[in-house]
């Protein structure tokens, strides 16, 4: 129990800085950084593609990393690197110079859910994974839940908000060196296997519906995470206190990310899968189409806090029940389809935003909400405990 405890506060903490802050928050303060250096919507949203293109190649080579190095050499690295890409975001002083910090920082979140995945396998009793990694992954939520009080006491000073995440990010890659276990314990096949057989397995039926599915959500998830600030900016009139208020929304709603292991053990796995995408399709549609006044854009928020990481704890549970054994990879498939799709949509929402009309956007992405909540996994669903390798 006391292993579960550290290992889940320690890996909630990191996701939380990864995740929350330098991958999520650049939307928040998008507004005010698209003012300061003359962003256009489509060079914001090519930007803001750079950070998922960093997870995905980070993704990539955590899973290896993670097999030859151990867990906790490679979540400490996510959290220096973290914090390095959101120093680089306070000190930008062109677009050139802030995209390759977006990238960096948004890097890091591709190093740290691997090893997380795999720290669970090594360090705690079988009964215990799997709300251990939805709590875990329940830390974006917190990460931006966190974002929102920042955005409103910073205002227009967000150098200085990237400065304190980047701070947050360093502490907590100390506190990974106490809690992760190093090269002693392995899981999977040996060094660098990991990552060969999920390359070897990715045309499996179920991988492809995996890939499928989240490549999807990502792609329709783009539209808040990205664009949610100047939707509601230009729909609402919002200042920066009042969108830091929508990001808490958000991040609160999304604690409830953490029980998904424990609902997809009672509704199965389809069933959550596609109830929250039809939930995910409406909060774009209220957070984008927000001209109803601020009720409907938070409830929206709330809405799509909620489904994104009840979402991701979805393909979490699904990616590591596919790869039974190797739980560094199945994460790796999982969240490396997700982030694809948040590059490809965070670019095309832009281009499509600028050349015709956000609302024409909005409908468009919420279509591709529902369309992934179609795509089931075939295989029976099974209770949450009997997922873990």
């Amino acid at each position: 129990m006391r292993a579960a405890m550290l290992v889940g506060a320690s890996g909630f903490g990191l996701i939380a800085v990864c995740y929350g802050f330098a991958r999520f928050a650049f939307g928040l303060f998008l507004p005010q950084i698209s003012a300061d250096l003359a962003l256009s919507s489509t060079l914001s949203g090519a930007i803001s593609a750079g950070s998922f293109i960093g997870f995905c190649l980070a993704i990539v080579a955590a899973a290896w990393l993670t097999e030859r190095f151990g867990p906790r050499a490679v979540a400490m690295a996510a959290g220096i690197i973290a914090a390095a890409g959101m120093a680089g975001i306070a000190a930008a002083a062109s677009p050139v110079w802030l995209a390759v910090a977006v990238i960096v920082a948004g890097s890091s979140a591709g190093l740290a859910s691997p090893p997380l995945a795999a720290a669970v396998a090594a360090q705690i009793d079988r009964a215990r994974q799997d709300t251990t990694n939805t709590a875990i992954n329940a830390g974006t939520s917190a990460g931006v839940a966190l974002s929102g009080p920042v955005a409103i006491a910073m205002g227009a000073g967000w150098r200085v908000a990237f400065a304190c995440f980047a701070g947050a990010a360093a502490a907590m890659a100390l506190a990974t060196l106490a809690t992760l276990a190093g090269n002693g314990k392995r899981v999977g096949n040996g060094p660098g296997k990991e990552a060969q057989a999920a390359t070897r397995l990715i045309l499996s039926p179920d991988l492809v519906r995996l890939a499928a599915a989240a490549c999807l959500t990502g792609a329709a998830s783009a539209v808040v995470w990205t664009f949610g600030a100047e939707l509601t900016t230009a729909n609402l009139e919002w200042d920066a206190s009042e969108i830091g208020v929508l990001w808490i929304v958000m991040g609160c709603a999304g604690l409830v990310g953490a029980a998904s292991g424990w609902l997809i053990a009672r509704a199965g796995l389809n069933a959550v899968h596609l109830g929250f995408h039809v939930l995910l399709a409406v909060s774009l549609a209220a957070v984008g189409h927000s001209h109803g006044g601020p009720l409907p854009a938070l409830a929206g928020g709330a809405a799509f806090g909620a489904s994104y990481l009840m979402l991701t704890g979805v393909y979490l549970v699904w990616g590591i029940a596919a790869l039974p054994g190797r739980p560094a990879a199945g994460v790796m498939v999982a969240f490396l389809a997700l982030a694809v799709g948040q590059a490809l949509g965070a670019s095309a929402f832009g281009v499509i935003m600028e050349h015709t009309s956000p609302n024409i956007a909005v409908l468009g992405f919420a279509l591709l909400a529902l369309a992934a909540g179609l795509v089931r996994r075939r295989s029976p669903d099974r209770r949450a405990s009997e997922y873990t390798a």
